[in-house]
């Protein structure tokens, strides 16, 4: 099967399209077609290995010193088609089209993938698709989905509240914007100037661009900011909640984590740190969202397999509005 390998930290030019041996089901797993994966900013952090110093070390630690060794493949999201089931595989049937979300140690830069029929936290989510997504639309569902619904959920929004999302505009925001507006909020989102009409086309009621302007200094208070890109001051988004806000951090640096335990410890303000852990049933949650039309994904460029490099250059320049999908079946 064709795969994109990676082969060295760095540059996208480390991705290398290779044909290797096609995987086989263990008893419980599944042996997906991919359709379409995606490339997303967390895709280049992980191919350059540019993290928070206390995730980077040890990521290096186990893929290897010099260059990637224990991890072949990249790439997190995916929609698909089954192709064989292991004899133990209860959930699923060779020919249902599913979307989902791997592990760590797996990647969807490939033509196939195995995955566990039950995944546990580190296998990852997989699910039956959106009977009104194609396969492109629904690869672009599962890891900012997922992470928006972690977070929002964690924001315990109640209708007739305010909610600001800062980097609204990506994977995580998109999404982000929409179960915002699910719970009732009112919502302002924060981006880049081109990146603004198609904001408000997904119900943010505000929106605010950061090139002109910081929303930590317009003197307005929210009832939670979900800081998906983690690029405001600290200081300026306590400021910026009411005396019983949240404050959903998401990427946080270990400086931002210790303060943000002080501040949810000494005050009635709350700050949430961490990442989602993939579970089915949230991503059956999001289909029916987007099945009842209340979601949809937003794609603006797609690519085959072949040009990965060239998608991994275009989602580094920080201009993608919402998803960068690549076609691989």
């Amino acid at each position: 099967m064709k795969a994109v390998i990676w082969t060295k930290y760095g540059s996208p030019d480390g991705l290398q399209l290779q044909e290797i041996e096609k995987p086989a089901p263990k008893d419980n797993e599944v042996l997906v077609k991919i359709h379409a994966t995606t490339v997303t900013a967390g895709d280049c952090e992980m191919r350059t290995l540019k993290l928070p110093l206390f995730l980077g070390f040890p990521m290096r630690i186990y893929t290897g010193i010099s260059k990637p060794t224990r991890i072949q493949i990249i790439g997190q999201e995916f929609a698909g088609e089954i192709e064989a089931t292991g004899p133990a595989v209860k959930r699923f049937k060779a020919g249902d089209q599913v979307f989902g979300m791997t592990g760590l140690f797996k990647g969807t830069y490939a033509e196939y993938i195995c995955l566990p029929d039950e995944p546990g936290d580190m296998d990852g989510a997989l699910a039956i698709k959106p009977a009104n997504m194609t396969y492109d639309e629904a690869a672009a569902v599962p890891l900012g989905g997922l992470e928006a619904l972690h977070f929002l959920r964690q924001g315990d929004i109640q209708r007739g509240q305010t909610v600001l999302i800062n980097g609204a505009g990506g994977s995580i925001g998109t999404i982000g914007v929409q179960l915002a507006r699910y719970y009732g909020a009112e919502v302002t989102a924060v981006d880049s100037t081109g990146k603004l009409d198609m904001l408000r086309s997904l119900g943010a009621a505000h929106v605010v661009d950061y090139t002109q302007e910081d929303f930590t200094k317009r003197g307005q208070t929210y009832d939670v900011i979900f800081d998906v890109v983690n690029k405001s001051s600290y200081s300026g988004c306590m400021r910026s909640l009411t005396p019983n806000g949240r404050y959903l951090v998401g990427n946080p640096t270990l400086r931002k984590m210790i303060r943000g335990r002080w501040t949810s410890a000494m005050g009635s303000r709350k700050v949430v740190t961490g990442t989602s852990s993939p579970k089915a049933e949230d991503l059956i949650f999001l289909r029916e969202l987007i099945e009842a039309g209340t979601i949809h994904t937003v794609i603006d460029r797609r690519y085959p397999l072949e040009e990965m490099v060239e998608a991994h250059r275009y989602v580094e320049t920080g201009n993608k509005k919402g998803n960068v999908v690549i076609t691989v079946a």
